[in-house]
């Protein structure tokens, strides 16, 4: 029997069994939507994590203080000491202490209320220096940023983000107008560039007021803290002396506090540690819910199997009618395997499509990407196709076995 001819018996085979058909391939349908769906979720929060990381900037190391403990034991978080100054930063950017680093911008922030005579709004002002839009990789589209000039003659300027502006000014202009930041008045002298990241995200990095640090430490800084920083920004020279600058950094800062590298009061981190984390995090999450949604595939298997075994007992006579006319096992085997696989390949196309489908609606609904790549389209196929022929194995296997005289018997 030709491969053809058993397809097309394979087909009609399913053709005269419309509904039980369709009902079997269902619960394929069902797993593959799910798995693919789940996966292309997992995929697409990977791809949004690593995209609002690598919006923070190029080459980037970002120093952080380490954390405090109070007089009655409470400990503070990462970030909550008072350990970095202007000083590191000044030492860092020296080339004869780390020759591998290009740029280094030492920013002081903190939470203030941003007032204007008709509006007011929270948001992060940072007091730090013209540095920063090369390391933060931003552009100014309005006006200007802030100038060493602004550095050296305390200017009250302000550089707000597209998220602060439209708060407080709605679509009018920001430049020239003034604004209120801890009972001082501040000009808005430019607007920066969207940086992309969601306004409703609490860490929108389009949110924030940016004045000169010299500004921020008489203006806004408590007196105790005017030489401390919260962050320190280091870009390497290129992508291969990042890690030759990350050493540069550790090396520097453990020598300026006086302390070693196990018991530093500082945190070095690299953009692609925290991609590496957030990607891990992702990965782990993907393959729990996956391995939940391919429950419903083995489920949809097992039907397949059931309705295949079925399907061997309407057709006893018919298989035993053929044997006696010459059919062999294998080509008894080979019908019931297309059929089997051609249910599975079927369920897994449509479950595939219904994916795609809910890949094109699902982010408008959930505000979350979702990401379907070539390899998970082509995986999901060949899963249905193995799960169809893995699930029709016994059932053509107990036909092949079939005696002819014993299924023309069969009443």
């Amino acid at each position: 029997m030709k491969t053809t001819d058993t397809a097309r018996s394979a087909l009609e085979a399913i053709r005269g069994h419309r509904m039980r058909s369709i009902l079997t391939m269902i619960g394929i349908l069902i797993g593959i939507a799910a798995v693919t769906i789940t996966v292309g979720i997992g995929q697409g929060a990977q791809a949004q994590v690593a995209s609002q990381i690598n919006k923070l900037g190029s080459n980037l190391l970002i120093v952080t203080p380490g954390s405090t403990t109070s007089s009655t034991g409470f400990r503070g978080g990462r970030g909550s000491a008072t350990t970095l100054s202007q000083s590191d930063a000044s030492t860092l950017a020296n080339p004869a202490v780390a020759p591998d680093i290009a740029a280094v911008t030492a920013v002081a922030s903190a939470s203030e209320v941003v007032q204007t005579t008709a509006q007011n709004w929270t948001t992060t002002v940072n007091g730090t220096s013209p540095n920063w839009l090369t390391t933060r990789d931003r552009t100014v589209t309005q006006g200007r940023f802030i100038t060493a000039t602004d550095i050296a003659t305390d200017n009250p300027v302000v550089v707000i983000g597209q998220d602060t502006s439209s708060e407080l000014f709605g679509t009018a202009s920001p430049i020239g107008q003034s604004v209120q930041i801890a009972g001082s008045t501040y000009t808005v002298v430019g607007l920066l560039n969207s940086s992309g990241s969601s306004s409703a995200s609490s860490t929108s990095d389009d949110d924030m007021a940016i004045m000169p640090s010299s500004t921020y430490a008489t203006r806004v800084a408590a007196p105790a803290s005017r030489a401390s920083v919260s962050t320190i920004y280091v870009q390497a020279k290129s992508g291969a002396d990042l890690s030759a600058a990350y050493q540069e950094t550790q090396n520097a800062l453990a020598t300026n506090h006086n302390v070693t590298l196990a018991s530093a009061d500082f945190t070095v981190t690299s953009q692609q540690s925290l991609v590496a984390t957030a990607t891990s995090t992702n990965k782990t999450l993907t393959v729990m819910l996956g391995g939940i949604a391919a429950i419903s595939l083995l489920v949809g298997g097992i039907g397949v199997m059931n309705i295949m075994l079925v399907s061997v007992t309407e057709r006893t006579k018919e298989i035993g009618l053929r044997k006696s006319l010459g059919a062999t096992p294998r080509a008894i085997r080979s019908q019931f395997l297309t059929e089997a696989s051609t249910l599975g390949l079927a369920g897994g196309a449509l479950g595939l499509g219904l994916g795609v489908g809910a890949a094109y609606f699902l982010p408008k609904m959930l505000n979350q990407p979702v990401s379907i790549s070539p390899l998970v389209a082509g995986g999901s196929l060949a899963v249905s196709l193995i799960i169809g022929v893995a699930a029709g194995v016994y059932p053509a296997a107990r036909a092949a076995k079939l005696a002819p005289i014993d299924a023309l018997r069969t009443p």
